[in-house]
């Protein structure tokens, strides 16, 4: 037995003479994530439709739930566009929606985008509301407070569902550039790239790591975080970074309560240099401002100054409550929450500085003389790539040559 469903595409529809493009990009991305499996896919008038064998629903649900682009979707009937027909199909919806114990109270959404059908959209909702309590006279039109909603939708057929599900909306991955995420084990840089990942943009993470001082489990952390993210974007590549030696180079050359910004000023030249050789367009942080000593706005001001590209901190105006909550809804809160130090608070001064003045601290910049232990840093990058997952397999990271 085949499974339609109907699939909204959201803001894709106001993209005027653009709007193939995202299309392309959108059904690329669902492809990505369900190459494994036989599905067809068609573009008409609006929607996008899957077909696929019941026995592969679980899959396409999870592909649809975790795509950017996509504004919502629903298992469907498709039928012939004759008021008969759509009774027919309403009234055998009525009957599930009976047997699963949905409630009594209903309404009727109708859409009709072919005008040359005869009746309009309110009198499609008025006759096929009608005939449903005619059928179960124990029904109850409820407009304010349905237990259930039968959608009915006339474009190229007439399309009926009951189980609308609301997707990531947003725009498909890959039509808004790349991005490289500053990826700490904490809770709100994960929720950063999620962010950008849902306005279509493809991510990529940098980790700072620093054995000795911050063990495999912190990386283990970082890395079931990215591949978190890869759920969305369908593959994220992580660079990790060894910082371990531009950490002790600024605690022995420079000033202690100055460390905090001057390590944040080395992740961001190395960011940049990362992003110049993967054809990146911007750097993505988790930043909040005034949350923490290096994201008042004078420290934001004097950190910017190490990159050449744009730097995106979709978080500036969040407060932590709705950071937790956001990190919650995606998945990632309980692996951020985990114990394990990243390298920012194992080297963090007692009383970090809050207020620089920018022409000190770039003269205190130089004077670490830092800029080859930087180079030698990013020679030694490590990469490894995390998939989306399809089916039961895994998606752990695997180094890229």
């Amino acid at each position: 037995m085949r499974v339609l469903y109907l699939i909204k595409p959201g803001e894709l529809t106001l993209k005027g003479k653009n709007r193939k493009f995202f299309e392309d990009r959108l059904q690329a991305s669902i492809h990505r994530k369900l190459e494994h499996i036989p599905y067809t896919i068609t573009n008409r008038s609006g929607r996008m439709y899957i077909e696929v064998e019941e026995q592969f629903r679980t899959e396409v649900d999870r592909c649809l739930r975790t795509t950017p682009g996509i504004a919502g979707f629903a298992p469907a009937v498709g039928c012939e566009k004759d008021p008969k027909q759509l009774v027919k199909e309403a009234l055998a919806m009525g009957s599930r929606m009976f047997k699963l114990r949905r409630g009594n109270r209903f309404k009727v959404e109708a859409r009709r985008e072919d005008k040359a059908f005869p009746l309009t959209s309110y009198e499609i909702a008025c006759t096929l509301g009608a005939e449903l309590q005619k059928e179960y006279p124990e029904l109850i039109v409820d407009l304010h407070h349905p237990d259930w909603i039968l959608f009915v939708e006339i474009r190229d057929k007439g399309y009926l569902y009951v189980e609308s599900e609301r997707g990531l909306r947003g725009l498909p991955t890959g039509t808004s550039g790349r991005g490289i995420l500053l990826l700490s084990g904490g809770i709100d840089s994960p929720v950063a790239g999620f962010l950008m990942g849902v306005r279509g943009m493809m991510i990529e993470a940098v980790y700072f790591h620093s054995p000795p001082y911050t063990g495999e489990q912190a990386l283990k952390k970082v890395e079931s975080l990215s591949e978190c993210l890869a759920q969305i974007t369908g593959s994220l590549t992580l660079h990790i970074v060894p910082f371990a030696e531009v950490q002790e180079t600024i605690r022995d050359r420079g000033v202690l309560d100055e460390a905090t910004l001057m390590n944040r000023a080395a992740m961001m030249r190395i960011a940049s240099m990362i992003a110049r050789k993967r054809h990146a367009h911007c750097l993505i942080t988790g930043e909040s401002l005034g949350q923490v000593a290096s994201q008042t706005i004078e420290s934001i001001g004097f950190t910017n100054r190490f990159s050449d590209l744009p730097v995106l901190r979709p978080l500036i105006g969040m407060d932590k409550e709705w950071i937790m909550e956001k990190a919650r809804e995606i998945g990632t809160y309980e692996i951020s929450i985990l114990p394990y130090e990243d390298c920012c608070s194992l080297f963090s001064p007692p009383h970090p500085l809050t207020r620089p003045i920018p022409s000190i601290l770039q003269t205190h910049w130089e004077a670490l003389m830092i800029e080859e232990i930087l180079e030698k840093a990013l020679e030694r990058v490590e990469r490894r790539i995390f998939r989306y997952k399809k089916g039961e397999e895994s998606s752990s990271g695997r180094p890229i040559s």
